[in-house]
């Protein structure tokens, strides 16, 4: 892994002649840069891989370009700091203005880490980070580029050449980044991790109260964020498709879309109208259901038959992983990371994108057979368990912060920027388990 040169210059007159109490922490200084903090998997994943790590050798603090979404509540309780860059651009004054301001925080805070995830956060924190000296800047990149034009990965790429790394979350995404010009040996593949204790529990009916659903009626779900490349239409077809022979089977979409308009938020309600539409007109009104954005994750798994992920592009999807966990047999769409995660026939069933007649074959057999939706979901589980869990992921990423750390502390001039005394530098750098 190569590990960038380029040291920056901190910026004049911000770096405190006394440092403040908070200062004295001798615990590195990380920061995680993130657009907002939504509702979706990307969002998921960084808040809950922050909050798990080891509080004795990071000090955490997130930053971000807005303060909105579903997970701002879980940092509000665990009491982490957070601080708000607001841009309604990511080009323009008003975008170098708050750039320029976020280097100054870093400075002041004597920032030693910045994490950064996605377009949005990359191209807008990274440079700021490389003004402010920060030693360690790496970036996530947690998808193929679908949602991006060809200017904004190329944007992207020359952006990325600052970082000291880019963090991915499967391999066909390295492979991707590869191909579009990425330096091979600067990009680390970490999986998702799974918080294991939360999923794989007793089967809950509150969904079945909540939403009138007769006790003995399988339920498919399908959860992901409203958006066209997640393949809601497909999976609304292939349920026209089963409930030919399975009148009594019911679909739940759970999640919500949303758009932005000058830095604010609002809900996607064109599309969720799109949507609406093709239920009716398919007839399916009562066995098609949207349930809006749910936080009850595990509970909802607890008591689903079939989870389906019919993306027409994917990274590597929580959804998909939490399913697994939660002993639930998988249909997904072979794109993206999903084979990295899904052994066809033996952990999931995989059909190729945008063949709701295959979606629809494989939701019927899985619930046609239940000694063979066991015994994926059984296998589907101990796969999560040994390869996908949140322990995993957290000791992977803090060996990376660490790795990062003994390697730029070597370079002449890097040990005294970081700005631990040595002492400390070996206790949390050196001293890796």
């Amino acid at each position: 892994m190569k590990v960038s040169s380029t040291s920056g210059t901190r910026l004049a007159g911000t770096a405190p002649s006394a440092r403040p109490r908070d200062l004295r922490d001798e615990r590195i200084r990380l920061m995680k840069f993130v657009t907002l903090f939504g509702f979706g998997g990307t969002e998921r994943q960084f808040v809950n891989l922050g909050l798990a790590l080891d509080a004795q050798r990071f000090r955490l603090e997130y930053a971000c370009m807005r303060k909105w979404g579903h997970f701002l509540g879980e940092l509000d309780r665990r009491g982490v700091a957070l601080r708000e860059f607001p841009i309604r651009r990511l080009f323009g004054l008003n975008a170098i203005g708050q750039q320029l301001r976020l280097a100054r925080y870093m400075s002041t805070r004597q920032i030693q880490i910045v994490h950064t995830y996605n377009f949005y956060s990359n191209v807008f924190a990274i440079p700021a980070a490389w003004l402010a000296g920060v030693p360690i800047v790496i970036a996530s990149i947690r998808d193929r580029g679908v949602y991006l034009t060809a200017m904004q990965r190329h944007v992207q790429r020359l952006i990325c050449r600052m970082a000291d790394c880019v963090m991915v979350n499967a391999e066909s995404i390295r492979e991707w980044l590869v191909g579009d010009g990425y330096d091979a040996p600067n990009i680390v593949v970490i999986r998702n991790g799974v918080d294991l204790p939360r999923f794989g529990g007793p089967r809950r009916d509150d969904v079945r109260r909540e939403l009138n659903i007769a006790a003995s009626a399988p339920i498919v779900t399908m959860m992901a964020r409203f958006n066209p490349k997640k393949g809601i239409e497909d999976f609304i077809d292939a349920a026209a498709i089963v409930s030919w022979n399975r009148p009594d089977v019911q679909f739940l979409i759970v999640g919500e879309g949303h758009k932005a308009s000058r830095g604010t938020f609002y809900e996607d309600t064109a599309y969720r109208q799109t949507i609406l539409e093709r239920i009716k007109r398919l007839g399916l009104q009562g066995r098609v259901r949207l349930t809006g954005y749910r936080a009850d994750v595990a509970g909802l798994l607890s008591d689903t038959a079939v989870s389906v992920l019919p993306s027409l592009s994917e990274g590597l999807s929580n959804v998909l992983l939490e399913s697994m966990a939660a002993g639930v047999p998988v249909v997904a769409t072979r794109v993206g990371g999903t084979p990295e995660a899904v052994e066809h026939e033996e952990t999931g069933l995989l059909v190729p994108p945008r063949d709701p007649q295959g979606l629809a074959e494989s939701i019927a057999r899985l619930l046609q057979d239940p000694a063979l939706a066991a015994r994926i979901g059984g296998a589907g589980q101990r796969s999560v368990r040994e390869r996908f869990s949140m322990d995993r992921m957290v000791h992977a990423t803090e060996q990376l912060y660490l790795d990062l750390l003994v390697r730029k502390a070597a370079e002449p001039g890097w040990r005294a920027r970081i700005g631990l005394a040595r002492p400390a530098f070996e206790r949390l750098a050196g001293r890796r388990s």
